[in-house]
């Protein structure tokens, strides 16, 4: 197929004249230049973690809590539960409103709160995630203490604009006629977008939620100031929780070279699940089409 692609290029640019010619490849260059500009510094972060941090992705890393400082050995165990409970109760909050959010805006764009639930969503998708932090800080935190749950709060509230977004987009593509069909049968409209309109989008929906994820996952700032961390295995959701993102930059701004190996670890185990993700949400996007 691509030498195929590449043979009509070939032929197209024969029949253009020199100078369009020239002007062509200069162009392509550029633009080859700058996706190169943008994807290098990812490739050589990526490789340099591979490098640091590949050894210490052993079974400990796994199944054990960090050494105390100064000790060697140790693993990112609290971190890793630490990280899917609160994912998972994010993605209850996420999920919940964000698709609630995106049928709204979708399937009643004539309601009188259609224009301020939008102008909520926009100013939540521009909010930087340290400002959600401290929001969670304020309702939560100030009154409970910092707890696993103010930090899934605040991922959760990080999570909804993508969601909203996403569930709207996928709605509006699935045809008019479906939700005419649906209603000429008799059904009010609540029933058609439950049982017709929400299957027929599920696919575009689990993207936009996955992709969420990934882009929650590894946020730290937040919870900074929310789940605070903690050394030990906790699932305890009103107690102080550890997270991937919080151990990689208490390892990476350690003294201890130990703590830093374990922070490299920590980051590029991170950058391969928010990959993983990133590909499973492709794969379910093909599938939809």
């Amino acid at each position: 197929m691509m030498s195929t692609a590449l043979s009509a290029t070939a032929k197209a640019n024969a029949k253009l004249s020199p100078a369009r010619r020239i002007q062509n490849t200069m162009m392509g260059g550029i633009i080859l230049l700058a996706t190169l500009a943008v994807v290098a510094p990812l490739i050589l972060i990526f490789l340099y973690l591979l490098r640091e941090g590949v050894g210490a992705l052993n079974v400990d890393f796994f199944t054990k809590t960090p050494a105390p400082e100064g000790e060697t050995g140790g693993g990112l165990l609290n971190a890793i539960m630490g990280s899917i409970t609160m994912l998972a109760m994010a993605s209850v909050i996420g999920v919940l409103v964000g698709v609630a959010g995106g049928i709204f805006l979708a399937e009643y764009p004539r309601h009188p709160l259609m224009p301020t639930i939008r102008m909520i969503s926009d100013v939540l998708a521009g909010i930087p995630a340290i400002v959600m932090g401290l929001v969670a800080y304020g309702l939560i935190v100030l009154v409970f203490g910092f707890s696993g749950l103010a930090g899934a709060l605040a991922l959760g509230f990080l999570m909804i604009p993508i969601v909203v977004r996403t569930t709207e987009e996928v709605l509006k593509l699935v045809p008019l006629n479906v939700r005419e069909a649906g209603l000429a049968l008799g059904l009010p409209q609540w029933l058609v977008i439950m049982r017709i309109v929400l299957p027929a989008a599920r696919g575009g929906i689990i993207t936009g939620v996955m992709l969420a994820l990934a882009r929650v996952a590894g946020e730290a700032a937040p919870l900074l100031f929310t789940a605070f961390g903690n050394p030990n295995v906790n699932f305890d959701p009103s107690k102080p929780m550890s997270a991937l993102p919080l151990e990689i930059y208490r390892g990476a701004t350690s003294a201890y070279d130990e703590n830093q190996r374990l922070a490299k670890a920590g980051a590029l185990l991170l950058i391969l699940l928010i990959f993983a993700t990133s590909l499973l949400a492709r794969y379910a996007t093909r599938q939809r089409k």
